[in-house]
C-alpha cells in the first residue's frame, strides 16, 4: 500500500524553479538591486503559489519537492532584503552627491 502511495506522489510545481529565483535573487542583488530585486519577489510570489498548493493536499507531493520550496523562498527573501538594501544605499548615494553637484557654484568656476 506505501509503495503505491509513493508512486503516486509528485513534485511540487514550480518547486525547482522558487529555488533557482531565490539563488540568483541573492547572486545578482549586487546589479544595483535591481534585478535581485525582480527575482526575488517572483520567487516569493511563487513560493506562496506552491506553498498554498502543497497545503490544500501535502500526500499528493514528495517532501523533498516541499524542502526545495522552502529553501527557495528562504533564498528569495533574503536576496530580496539584500537587493532592496543596496537599492536604498545607491539611491541615497545618487541623492548625495546630486546635491552636492548642484550646490557647486558653477557660473563661479565658469566665468573665471
Amino acid at each position: 500500500m506505501e509503495n503505491q502511495n509513493l508512486n503516486t506522489q509528485q513534485a511540487l510545481p514550480n518547486s525547482t524553479g522558487v529555488l533557482v529565483l531565490g539563488i540568483l535573487s541573492i547572486v545578482f542583488c549586487f546589479c544595483y538591486g535591481i534585478v535581485g530585486t525582480i527575482l526575488g519577489i517572483i520567487g516569493i510570489v511563487m513560493a506562496s503559489k506552491a506553498n498554498k498548493i502543497y497545503l490544500s493536499s501535502p500526500e499528493n507531493y514528495t517532501e523533498s519537492s516541499y524542502k526545495n520550496m522552502k529553501a527557495g523562498r528562504v533564498c528569495a527573501i533574503i536576496g530580496t532584503c539584500i537587493s532592496g538594501l543596496y537599492l536604498l544605499i545607491m539611491l541615497v548615494y545618487i541623492a548625495f552627491f546630486g546635491a552636492l553637484l548642484t550646490s557647486m557654484p558653477w557660473e563661479q568656476m565658469l566665468n573665471q
